[in-house]
């Protein structure tokens, strides 16, 4: 009879179990990643080619939610904290009717969210709808939510305990945790308590490179009686050093290669070639022989360059005098050539329609073109953005209504600037920190804002650390401690 029970027991088990474990199945992390797809593609760091400070923080808030995510998939891992994260998310139909108004003219929004889920599931869904991306197709990849309470009913019902037991023993209650994370933001203080430590012992582990990263860019730029050495984008020291090393052997292997490139500023970045701006980028990825042809076309690009220069004053006189200029930290990184073609185009364009603007009238003004938008704008700091296919009639409009409010607010660059400086070297000195430093995507307005609340603030942690105000809150493989300038005390 026993026998029987058992059968019967067993063949019970094998109709129900099946069900409930199909009922209770959470996302796995390849489930994760195929229903994040349409979020990557909106943010992934290679469509941002030429915005290099959207590029540079969506690279490092991907980061710091693949740790997240990681961290949902480690058993029994409990410590979750509020994670905030800022990314510009690519509009898929620029042209469309129905794109939302937040939308720049450059194509993308910033877009903010803080994770506090538990499970993969809902943080799918907490990402996807934050960028307001379709959820539809998760729903393939996960039973409705009705099922998965029913399935948990059945199994791996985890032990609710009454809080007179927490009261009693001593333990910590997890929901009451949960709540409280939820509730309480990452503050200044807080932050800097849990990662002080560790952000102490990587600086420590990098100051040989530190040096060694000193001494070879001090040797190569006066040997090459270069202007200056730099990087587009946060590498590493320890990246930073190879290329220089690099370098360094090209130097010796192919000397006279290099005879034209005195007084220039030289960038390392994806690419090569000649910026918009008249410096040599050497792209990381290129072997020395795709160097060596960057090096031996530069007279051929200071040609270029002279031509290009002369476009720009021709566009200036056609427009009243306003001077073009291109800004590095606020425009896409162009090649001399791309940049040329640009210019070239926009002044054909003016020379059509001929718009009759007063001679010098414009004079101290100062214009910046984009191919990539749609419509004039301001700038904050007093320059006007031109998209190449902006109407004439528009553009002769816009610059006239708005010439003295840009002349207002070039005035309060300058004395913003000015400000900035003051605030940094007062913010160095009192916290006696190494290097304060800002990130390209943070305006002077926001560097000012963050700078005057530390002032107010007691941080003996900061002594001797490179500070760098960023986004979001994070320690580089470095040591630099990255703060959000609009960090909560």
């Amino acid at each position: 009879m026993f026998c029987c029970l058992r059968t019967v027991k067993r063949l019970c088990l094998e109709k129900i179990l099946p069900q409930c474990i199909l009922q209770s199945r959470s996302l796995s992390g390849a489930d994760a990643i195929n229903a994040l797809r349409p979020f990557y593609f909106a943010v992934h760091p290679d469509f941002f080619g030429q915005h290099p400070k959207e590029r540079e923080v969506n690279e490092n808030s991907l980061k710091r939610l693949n740790g997240y995510l990681e961290n949902l998939q480690k058993p029994g891992f409990r410590s979750f904290k509020p994670t905030r994260l800022t990314f510009y998310v690519r509009e898929s139909e620029p042209n469309s009717s129905n794109v939302p108004e937040s939308f720049s003219a450059s194509g993308f929004r910033a877009v903010s969210f803080t994770l506090r889920t538990r499970d993969l599931l809902s943080t799918v869904l907490d990402i996807l709808n934050s960028c307001s991306l379709s959820t539809e197709h998760v729903q393939s990849l996960n039973v409705n939510s009705q099922s998965r309470k029913e399935a948990k009913t059945v199994l791996n019902r985890p032990i609710k305990w009454d809080k007179t037991y927490y009261s009693f023993t001593g333990f910590k209650d997890p929901e009451e945790e949960l709540e409280q994370a939820q509730r309480v933001e990452t503050t200044l203080i807080s932050w800097l308590d849990d990662n002080e430590a560790g952000a102490v012992k990587k600086l420590k582990k990098s100051l040989p490179l530190r040096k060694e990263l000193e001494r070879l860019k001090f040797e190569l730029s006066h040997h090459l009686q270069l202007s200056d050495i730099r990087w587009q984008r946060s590498w590493g020291i320890a990246h930073r050093c190879s290329q220089l090393h690099s370098l360094g052997r090209l130097v010796q292997q192919r000397p006279e290669v290099l005879k034209n490139v005195k007084g220039r500023t030289l960038i390392f970045t994806d690419r090569s070639g000649m910026s918009a701006a008249g410096h040599i980028m050497l792209g990381t990825m290129d072997v020395h022989h795709h160097w060596t042809k960057i090096f031996e076309r530069l007279p051929n690009y200071y040609k270029l360059q002279k031509r290009m220069l002369f476009l720009e004053d021709r566009i200036s006189q056609l427009l009243g005098g306003i001077q073009v200029i291109y800004i590095e930290e606020l425009q896409p990184l162009l090649t001399l050539e791309e940049y040329y073609d640009t210019l070239d185009c926009f002044y054909s364009k003016l020379l059509d329609s001929r718009l009759p603007f007063h001679p010098r009238s414009l004079r101290g003004l100062q214009m910046i073109l984009e191919s990539d938008r749609y419509a004039p704008s301001l700038h904050e700091l007093g320059h006007f953005t031109i998209p190449t296919a902006c109407d004439p009639a528009t553009l002769q409009w816009f610059i006239i209504a708005k010439a003295q409010e840009a002349r207002q607010n070039l005035k309060r660059k300058e004395e913003m600037m000015i400000t900035e400086k003051e605030l940094i070297n007062t913010s160095t000195e009192k916290f006696s920190l190494d290097r304060l430093y800002k990130e390209p995507s943070v305006s002077s307005v926001q560097m000012i804002d963050c700078c005057k609340r530390l002032l107010e603030e007691s941080l003996p942690y900061l002594q001797g650390m490179h500070l760098c105000i960023s986004h979001f809150y994070s320690v580089l493989q470095d040591g630099d401690l990255c703060i959000p300038w609009n960090w909560k005390s």
